[in-house]
């Protein structure tokens, strides 16, 4: 018997697929990377690190001007009135996808407050473990918690979810393919950092996500260009397999 086949059915184009973590504490190493890995990457995140650089917005311009699609990943949690005022302010730029890490009232306001912007709903932190989710209060599993932020996101009007690429194959088997996945914490190699539920690049694809977040395997590499390649050639060959 074959395994069920995730792959996403979106039509998306494999070289957009990964998205690059440009978790860097300053403009000139931001930029320095991304003139290194070329036309290698075409989609970037920029997270909380590098929005306290002070370079945030002057290298989210940079990259649009070199028609970059661009991931701002704040994890947006305040009062659903402050939320959706942040997204407003957000759709003044030529961002495709944000998140918010809240309840359904923040949710609903992000996604209603929404333009062109994709709005992500993060369910469990890929650094989480089942021991985290004990401390935190949680008395389920990591799955059932991360399909049900998925459910509460979709009928909150979300475009999609941040999930471990583990969870990704139960979000597919409940919700098919009405949600975008988005899937941090891939590892092409051995783990050995503080993400705790990693997937390399071919089993999250193999297994439903649509985005791969991908950071420091690429940054730590010898080649980072070369890398961030291989890792697109990986996604390719997914998508011709049969």
């Amino acid at each position: 018997m074959t395994d069920p086949d995730y792959r996403s059915s979106k039509p998306i184009d494999p070289a957009e697929r990964l998205i690059f973590a440009l978790d860097v504490p300053n403009r000139s190493d931001a930029l320095a990377l991304v003139d290194q890995l070329g036309d290698a990457v075409r989609f970037y995140k920029l997270g909380l690190e590098f929005f306290l650089s002070g370079s945030f917005f002057p290298v989210l311009e940079e990259l649009c001007s070199r028609d970059k699609k661009i991931f701002v990943d704040l994890k947006l949690f305040d009062i659903p009135a402050t939320v959706a005022g942040a997204v407003r302010q957000l759709n003044q730029y030529p961002i495709d996808l944000t998140t918010v890490h809240g309840n359904d009232a923040m949710l609903r306001a992000a996604a209603e407050a929404a333009d062109s912007l994709k709005v992500l709903g993060v369910t469990a932190l890929t650094s989480l473990d089942r021991g985290d989710l004990d401390d935190l209060g949680f008395d389920c599993s990591v799955e059932d918690l991360v399909l049900s932020r998925a459910r509460r996101a979709l009928d909150a009007g979300c475009a999609g979810v941040v999930s471990s690429g583990l969870e990704a194959t139960r979000l597919r088997e409940n919700l098919d393919h009405k949600l975008l996945v988005v899937c941090p914490g891939i590892r092409p190699v051995a783990n050995t950092d503080d993400q705790q539920r990693t997937v390399d690049v071919a089993q999250a694809l193999r297994n439903g996500a649509d985005y791969l977040v991908i950071g420091r395997p690429i940054r730590a590499a010898d080649d980072p260009r070369g890398a961030a390649s291989a890792i697109v050639e990986t996604i390719h060959s997914v998508f011709e397999a049969p």
